[in-house]
């Protein structure tokens, strides 16, 4: 089976990090994603879609620390099911979307969180280079937080790099092959 989960949206609210016992970091929020359709009639419609998520780890440390209210993100992960008894004993249960992947969408200067200074001037979230043109669509790939990427906050810059000149071919004998010979 298939369980994958692609979201962009804006934070409804503050991460909420906690630690486990077993000194796992944890973080819960929620996101707001926008779907614009058209209905029966043709008038323009906007439905927001309001999701929970969790993430886990060191991404969970960097969300809190990163990301506010309002803040831009991608998420991949997956869907899960919570079950819980309520304070009146009745059993409760709710899809939300465990993150195996989160990138920052936000540039510095941008959203809520512009005077903390995450991101890079021209570059992605967290950890990312500076977009390259015509790169990045879907199905390519794109890293986020835990790949190593480079780029991003406090990565070192280097120079450009010259395009290295192609080196000569070694002499290499003349084969003659008529069209005849080759079987395709």
């Amino acid at each position: 089976m298939f369980n994958k989960v692609i979201l962009i949206g804006n934070l409804t609210r503050d991460v909420e990090l906690r630690y486990l016992p077993s000194g796992q970091a944890l973080a819960k929020c929620g996101i707001a994603t926008n779907r614009r359709f058209k209905d029966a009639s043709g008038a323009q419609k906007d439905e927001t879609m309001f999701i929970d998520f969790t993430v886990w780890g060191r991404s969970a440390e960097v969300a809190n620390q990163y990301l506010r209210k309002g803040s831009r993100v991608l998420l991949e992960g997956r869907l899960t099911l919570e079950q819980w008894t309520d304070q009146n004993g009745q059993k409760r249960s709710r899809h939300s979307v465990t993150v195996e992947n989160l990138k920052m969408l936000d540039r510095r200067g941008e959203g809520p969180g512009e005077s903390e200074g995450y991101g890079a001037a021209q570059g992605g979230g967290y950890g990312e280079p500076a977009p390259q043109q015509g790169g990045g669509g879907y199905g390519q790939p794109q890293g986020g937080y835990g790949q190593p990427q480079g780029g991003g906050y406090g990565a070192p810059t280097q120079p450009p790099q010259q395009p290295s000149q192609p080196k000569p071919a070694p002499d290499l004998p003349e084969i003659d092959i008529d069209e005849d010979d080759i079987p395709f």
